[in-house]
């Protein structure tokens, strides 16, 4: 069995990793944890409503103090970039792997997930899910074979409440895009407005819808003369997230130190 911590366990996120980590035969949730000064820290994790899940674990609202008790083996979070940098130093500190699915990340903070790499395992990627991951290698494919005579675009659509945009699936798309085409982060263009002129050359277009309950939707669009491909995913539920990162929990618990992704964690060939 694969002890688990999941961190943020009554957030949209948490919540479904909770309710399918206990159903998972190799996996033991061990702990769970909820923001600093939460109502429901020091209460057993089956009285949070929200939960689904009666687990013979307390909610505490310090990650340390859950590994100090837990003896675990993998935490796995998708807290928010702030929190979940700081789950990262308490993790490298204890030797715990780690899966992070936050988002929002800035430069800086990449650059220290890196580093805590150094000490222990992480798994970090913008999403967990393996039809996304295996959307991003065809993806790139598709702009190797096309080449720089088809036009560019990546479109995604999530709920009223994400805080970050673009989602960091669509920039992931975006960078590999960009590196499949010989180009750079200079190429991608985020806002357009007024007269902008003819669409120049290599640029890549990354624009982000925002309204109601969208779990999460993503197309590149590649336009030639003549004719246009689509490449689309749409995610119906949170459901195959969780399921991919506790996909990366069991591959994660039993690696060397380093920064890993879910091109790793799938095996997938030529990953970019």
């Amino acid at each position: 069995m694969i002890r688990t911590v999941i961190t943020g366990s009554t957030g949209r996120m948490g919540s479904t990793l909770l309710r399918l980590a206990r159903d998972a035969k190799d996996l033991q949730v061990v702990g769970a944890t909820v923001r600093p000064g939460s109502p429901v820290a020091g209460q057993d994790a089956g009285l949070a409503a929200r939960l689904g899940a009666a687990l013979d674990v307390l909610l505490m609202d310090d990650l340390d103090r859950a590994l100090e008790f837990s003896k675990a083996d993998v935490v796995v979070d998708f807290t928010g970039p702030q929190a979940s940098l700081a789950h990262a130093k308490t993790c490298a500190e204890r030797g715990v792997p780690l899966v992070v699915g936050s988002t929002g990340f800035t430069e800086d903070d990449s650059a220290a997930l890196r580093v805590l790499a150094r000490k222990v395992p992480i798994v970090a990627a913008p999403n967990m899910s393996v039809g996304v991951n295996l959307i991003i290698g065809v993806a790139a494919e598709l702009a190797r074979v096309l080449g720089p005579s088809f036009d560019v675009e990546v479109l995604e659509a999530h709920h009223r409440m994400k805080k970050d945009a673009p989602s960091g699936t669509a920039l992931k798309l975006a960078e590999v895009l960009a590196e499949a085409l010989g180009r750079t982060r200079d190429d991608l263009t985020f806002v357009r407005d007024g007269q902008t002129g003819a669409r120049p050359p290599g640029e890549i277009g990354v624009q982000a819808l925002r309204g109601g309950d969208v779990v999460g939707e993503h197309t590149v669009y590649f336009f030639g003369e003549g004719e246009r491909i689509e490449l689309t995913h749409r995610a119906t539920n949170r459901d195959q997230f969780a399921q991919g990162a506790l996909r990366a929990a069991r591959w994660v618990a039993r690696r060397a130190p380093g920064l890993y992704d879910m091109a790793d964690v799938l095996g997938l060939q030529g990953k970019t």
